[in-house]
């Protein structure tokens, strides 16, 4: 499985902007995704997490009412819809691919994707 993010870029506070991670490989279905992200100078965060089968999910405390992850299995996408950006939602943000939400937040992770850049200007 290779996994490419995209949909980054800059935006003011109180914006959108909706990430993608665009899977190849037929048996992306079978894993759980998570998004993390990394500032500059600072660890790397766990973000969001959907099972296989898009039925549960699960979100970091400072994301939570504002990201919204889902999936398509169709297209091989899982998708992080981010509104109400604030400044410290800059980072950069990587997707992953595992067997379980669990494991993804114990960083137990099979796949990495490359990062996509999030600018949130004050």
């Amino acid at each position: 499985v290779q996994l490419q993010a995209s949909g980054g870029g800059l935006v003011q506070a109180g914006g959108s902007l909706r990430l993608s991670c665009a899977a190849s490989g037929r048996a992306f279905s079978n894993y759980a995704v998570a998004w993390f992200r990394q500032a500059p100078g600072k660890e790397q965060e766990f973000v969001s997490a959907i099972s296989w089968n898009g039925d549960d999910t699960d979100y970091a405390g400072s994301v939570k009412g504002r990201f919204t992850i889902t999936r398509d299995s169709a297209e091989n996408t899982v998708y992080l819809r981010m509104n109400s950006l604030k400044p410290e939602d800059t980072a950069n943000y990587y997707c992953a691919a595992g067997d379980r939400i669990s494991s993804l937040q114990a960083r137990i992770v099979d796949y990495w994707g490359q990062g996509t850049q999030v600018t949130v200007s004050s």
